[in-house]
């Protein structure tokens, strides 16, 4: 059973099925999804004025993909018209979740759960996402970040 949609707006990346993003039969070959998704998440930030060029320059920093979960539904074939929906879901200090879903109209084809760390370019270490980043897509986020409860009697 696929998961509903989170409950937010989502950037909307269309594209179409080539013959190169297809198997022997004619459908999109699993690994294509996951190219599919990068372009939606990277115009998704694009689109918010946040590119992947200015955090590397700027920050040094990127974004990496952490943790990705796929629910294959329906197959996407050869000249289909795709859309990648991308929705923020929680932005941590060093981590972003993201709903991805991949429709054809009102068909869900795949959906993906993505967590992007963001690392140090030049260390690889982890790294607290960079304003104006962090700004920029915590209002998206469906899921606030949790505060940790202390037990009664622990110190903070």
């Amino acid at each position: 059973m696929i998961r509903p949609p989170p409950d937010s707006p989502a950037h909307r990346y269309p594209l179409r099925v080539y013959f190169e993003d297809t198997d022997a039969g004619g459908m999109a070959y699993h690994a294509t999804y996951l190219r599919w998704a990068e372009r939606g998440r990277t115009e998704s930030l694009r689109d918010l004025g946040m590119p992947h060029q200015a955090m590397l320059d700027g920050h040094n920093s990127l974004l990496v993909v952490r943790r990705l979960d796929v629910e294959y539904a329906a197959p996407a074939k050869l000249d289909d018209l795709v859309v990648v929906e991308t929705r923020v879901v929680a932005v941590r200090g060093v981590t972003l979740r993201l709903d991805q879903r991949m429709l054809r109209g009102d068909t869900t084809l795949a959906v993906l759960g993505v967590e992007l760390a963001c690392i140090d370019r030049e260390t690889l270490r982890p790294r607290r996402i960079p304003e104006p980043w962090r700004s920029a897509l915590t209002p998206h986020a469906t899921a606030a970040c949790p505060t940790r409860q202390r037990p009664e009697g622990e110190m903070a």
